[in-house]
């Protein structure tokens, strides 16, 4: 059986993905404030290579783990589970603009879903 990975089209279907997700989490008022001063440059390569690995592809990510590179937005910011839905809202927004399938977009957003308590630090 195939990657999740490989069933959403490789690497260049993941990059075109993240730099649509960040057009939609940069143009929402809700959220874009966890952006605010960030290399959104490097933050998407760093987002770009998570999903690679979380989806099934080659694991070249390098960055912090979910819970300690969110600690301070949670305990300083206020991030909570209202903004980590709108982020899955956005997620299965982008890749059905993408034209992926539901079933597809359900398998990532599950995966995406089961960093929630690392994220919000629980």
């Amino acid at each position: 059986m195939s990657t999740l990975y490989e069933r959403l089209g490789g690497q260049q279907a993941i990059d075109v993905a993240v730099d649509k997700f960040y057009r939609r989490v940069l143009s929402d008022p809700y959220i874009n404030r966890f952006f605010e001063g960030v290399d959104m440059e490097k933050q998407a390569a760093k987002q770009k290579a998570f999903l690679t690995m979380a989806f099934g592809g080659p694991n070249n990510y390098t960055g912090k783990d979910m819970r300690e590179g969110h600690k301070r937005l949670v305990h300083e910011m206020g991030l909570n589970d209202s903004h980590f839905d709108h982020i899955l809202c956005h997620l299965r927004s982008t890749l059905a603009e993408l034209g992926v399938d539901e079933a597809t977009i359900a398998e990532a957003v599950a995966i995406a879903e089961s960093t929630r308590d690392d994220v919000l630090d629980r």
